[in-house]
């Protein structure tokens, strides 16, 4: 058995590099107004400027993109800006959107980044001319485990049944997810590894965003899928897909955790906001605080209610430290999964 603990974990997903297919999307440029009626917040208001810009490393509609938007309407709420700006830019686990915000908005005080877990596996396994030095952390925002679905109709039912399948023939299992290199990626592996089979002949089919790995998944191209309970909640209360299970310790969303059915595995992905390499220190401290004001405003936790993401507010240098841990962890996983850019 591989017990993974919920901070290796983490680490582990820096093992990942995303890999996107057919270069980078057109940035997607989208605005959202703040209203009169805008909701309350109970956290401190700092009024950061009157337009603030939003960076997004992947493509509109998955776990960074939902958190970004959510985010963004949180600081709206909680009178940070008056206006948000949403840039989309994805491909190869945010690197790209990485590479591209470095450039653009490096010394910009009003545009702030999304990154997190995949963005550190993407980092440690590609290594590319523009990593992580090029930005500094805000906040992290979320955790979110990882469920595993096959389609209504597959024969497995339960993990041990996927289990028993890669333990056969793991080139004959393929299993969808996002970025190459990235979580789903990472704990795709140490599935196939618990499972007794060779991490090295798993077929991993990576997608830039949720609903491809659903289809995937539906259509039969692959076995099984992998990603957060929110990017698979509409076929699952549909009953298109069925959750085997979910990467945490115990019990959650009425799926059973993975290690109770045997493989003592767990693992939790992870969201956050950064600025720019060249934002000097007394604008990150603001910046620091209308983040923690807005995870405070009603509209986010009514999003973490509803994507079952769980808050896991860090920041300041015990954020900082967590990125170095997770950097050199996932260096670590990328060499004993053996995974691949």
């Amino acid at each position: 058995m591989l017990n993974i603990k919920r901070r290796t974990a983490l680490g582990g997903l820096a093992g990942l590099g995303l890999a996107t297919l057919g270069g980078t999307p057109p940035a997607l440029a989208q605005t959202a107004k703040a209203t009169a009626a805008a909701a309350s917040t109970k956290g401190k208001s700092v009024k950061l400027a009157s337009k603030l810009r939003i960076v997004i490393p992947a493509n509109a509609g998955g776990g960074w993109d939902q958190t970004g938007r959510a985010l963004g309407t949180a600081l709206l709420g909680a009178g940070a800006a008056d206006e948000i700006e949403y840039e989309n830019k994805g491909g190869k686990g945010g690197t790209i959107g990485l590479s591209y915000y470095a450039e653009k908005y490096g010394s910009d005080p009003n545009t702030l980044l999304m990154g997190g877990m995949v963005m550190v596996g993407a980092v440690a396994l590609q290594k590319p001319a523009v990593d992580m030095t090029r930005i500094q952390p805000i906040a992290r925002l979320t955790s979110d485990y990882l469920v595993v679905v096959v389609a209504a109709s597959s024969p497995i039912r339960t993990v041990a049944d996927l289990a028993s399948r890669l333990r056969a023939n793991p080139k004959e299992v393929p299993i969808a997810g996002g970025s190459a290199g990235g979580v789903d990626h990472v704990f795709a592996g140490v599935l196939t590894r618990a499972s007794q089979s060779k991490p090295e002949e798993l077929v991993y089919l990576p997608f830039a965003g949720g609903a491809e790995v659903v289809q995937a998944v539906l259509t039969g191209k692959a076995m099984a899928g992998i990603s957060g309970y929110s990017e698979f909640s509409d076929e699952l209360a549909s009953g298109k897909l069925r959750a085997i299970g979910v990467s945490s310790k115990r019990t959650v969303f009425g799926i059973p955790a993975i290690r109770e059915q045997g493989l003592d595995v767990d693992m939790a992905n992870w969201r956050g906001v950064f600025t720019g390499q060249n934002v000097p220190a007394a604008r990150m401290a603001e910046m620091v605080e209308a983040v923690k004001a807005a995870t405070a405003h009603e509209s986010w936790q009514k999003t973490l209610k509803q994507n079952r993401w769980e808050s896991s507010l860090l920041s300041g240098p015990g954020f900082a430290s967590f990125i170095d841990f997770d950097l050199t962890t996932s260096r670590v996983m990328v060499h004993l999964l053996k995974l691949k850019a």
